[in-house]
């Protein structure tokens, strides 16, 4: 039997468990931000209304609100974000031990076991997906595959609250056409560079030469190869040890320019690492 592999993304999570504690913010376009007075003035999750007028996250308020003047504030409580993300991946655990939180919204599961009591990779994410919203009262979309990262584009192809099954018979037709930035691990940067040598979707990265690829970037090559190739074989991790580190990325859509912007950035991967400390209990000094 293949793998069968998961991959569960909470819907606009920070905003999502807002909405389940206020249900006033269902209704309206919202964002949830981080403190004006205390210079952390950036959007950390925003509701589906609000992103039909463009509002993005770690923009500033400013900006989000001069898209959108009737966004509504709502200030973050990552006491609760926890707990959420707690209870969702409780249930994750009722169909496997095989859980690998990436972020507190987001889990790979490896349900190839599973199958034998709860049916099919499909069946088991529709479970789920209706067990989370019945008892959590947010959503979640879910990809369906045969490895971690086709998992993971399968939970991003269709939002909010959707399941796509990428398998080996069709994931030509429907991961191949996705623009290239749309792969795990590939940032603006290694974007722009493939675009520069005229690969443009995940497709033309596959037919790409592997040494080529390796010849350019390095043993990062290999692995873009293997990833648009759908040969990724890596395993889906439960936490059984305390982390070594705490870490925290994410790829902006433009370079950041001068200090202000550098700063916005800064302050969301500060709050997310932040979330994570708090989740083990731990807390963290100034470096000197």
């Amino acid at each position: 039997m293949g793998r069968v592999i998961l991959h569960c993304d909470c819907n606009s999570f920070f905003a999502s468990v807002e909405a389940a504690l206020n249900p006033a913010y269902k209704n309206v376009p919202m964002a949830v931000c981080g403190s004006v007075e205390e210079r952390h003035g950036i959007v950390l999750a925003k509701n589906e209304l609000a992103k039909k007028y463009g509002v993005k996250t770690a923009e500033t308020v400013w900006s989000a609100k001069k898209k959108c003047p009737a966004l509504v504030i709502a200030e973050p409580h990552h006491d609760e974000y926890l707990k959420f993300s707690k209870r969702v991946n409780e249930i994750y655990l009722r169909y496997t031990d095989m859980v690998e939180p990436f972020g507190i919204d987001e889990s790979w599961l490896d349900v190839t076991a599973s199958q034998k009591l709860f049916g099919t990779g499909l069946e088991i994410a529709e479970r789920i997906r209706a067990d989370v919203k019945r008892e959590i009262g947010i959503t979640v979309s879910i990809g369906v595959s045969f490895n971690k990262v086709f998992s993971k584009l399968g939970s991003d192809y269709k939002k909010p609250d959707a399941i796509t099954v990428i398998s080996e018979e069709n994931f030509k037709s429907i991961v191949y056409p996705l623009p290239v930035g749309d792969l795990l691990f590939v940032g603006k940067k290694t974007e722009d560079a493939l675009i520069h040598m005229g690969v443009r979707t995940i497709g033309e990265l596959a037919a790409t030469s592997e040494s080529l690829l390796i010849n350019r970037f390095g043993k990062a090559g290999e692995m873009l190869h293997k990833y648009a190739a759908g040969l990724d074989e890596s395993p889906v991790c439960a936490e059984h040890e305390d982390a070594k580190s705490i870490c925290s990325g994410f790829t902006f859509r433009h370079d950041l320019v001068g200090r202000d912007e550098c700063r916005r950035g800064i302050d969301f991967l500060a709050e997310d690492i932040g979330t994570k400390l708090r989740a083990r209990g731990m807390k963290c000094e100034p470096f000197s």
